[in-house]
């Protein structure tokens, strides 16, 4: 690796040792009905989310103190708009999952430089699946390299989403439905790994629910895009997406062409 890319190296190192004591403090309240609240948009959060937010905000602040910081569970200010490098962070994403005791939450952290990610970690603590990526290096899943699968044709496809959407999908694609996963950005992993051709989200998720997820994908040879090919920008002032899949670069237009004529009829 290029010796101009050793503080990113050094970025990455730090969110992995971020994201497996954060890990451990979620592991901690796993399975033990936890205290739960609704936030805004009836959105349930818990006391591991805020456990963990405080601890990976302590441990990777006090590192890099100059990067701006923005996570769901966490106020947002103006502050990050102005910083080169921004902490993008989920510390529980999937809580409905997390608190119905199902093995698919992960968390989800990300450095963004320049409205894109460039150093990811997204780790699932009760699989034991720690995926990573840094900009130009490939994606790693427990150290060793995967890649997103190479496919021309959507018929077959395999596919993760909303239900709503296999449904349609399959009849009038010939996509073959994968289930739903509650974490999307785990979700959008599956494809990193190679695990599913096609990965699809509604509209409305938000940078910390993307900005990792998305490096890895493309540092596995795909592309996360919204439905008309475009990819997501991260660290604005707006912070929600579009409709979006995730895919292999061959099929990653075909996929978006699919998807937006679905919308439109």
């Amino acid at each position: 690796m290029p010796e101009t890319d050793a503080g990113l190296l050094a970025d990455l190192a730090l969110l992995e040792a971020a994201a497996r004591k954060a890990g451990e403090i979620t592991l901690g309240f796993f399975g033990r009905d936890p205290q739960t609240w609704m936030k805004a948009g009836s959105s349930p959060v818990s006391e591991a989310d805020m456990a963990a937010d405080a601890c990976l905000r302590e441990t990777l602040l006090a590192a890099r103190p100059d990067y701006g910081w923005l996570s769901e569970e966490t106020a947002d200010t103006p502050d990050r708009l102005g910083k080169a490098r921004v902490f993008v962070v989920d510390p529980i994403d999937g809580t409905r999952a997390f608190l119905a005791g199902k093995d698919e939450w992960t968390i989800s952290l990300a450095v963004v430089e320049d409205g894109r990610p460039v150093v990811a970690v997204l780790l699932n603590p009760v699989r034991g699946e720690l995926f990573s990526a840094v900009t130009g290096c490939g994606t790693r899943l427990n150290g060793r390299l995967v890649t997103a699968r190479v496919r021309e044709d959507l018929t077959g496809a395999t596919l993760l989403g909303p239900q709503g959407l296999l449904n349609r999908a399959a009849e009038e694609g010939g996509i073959v439905p994968s289930g739903t996963i509650g974490s999307l950005a785990y979700r959008i992993a599956k494809v990193a790994a190679g695990d599913v051709d096609l990965a699809a989200a509604r509209a409305n998720a938000h940078d910390w629910d993307l900005a990792a997820a998305d490096l890895l994908v493309q540092e596995a040879g795909g592309r996360l895009t919204d439905w008309s090919g475009a990819a997501c920008l991260y660290n604005r002032k707006t912070l929600q997406h579009p409709e979006l899949v995730a895919a292999g670069e061959v099929l990653s237009a075909k996929a978006s062409a699919f998807l937006r004529g679905l919308k439109l009829r």
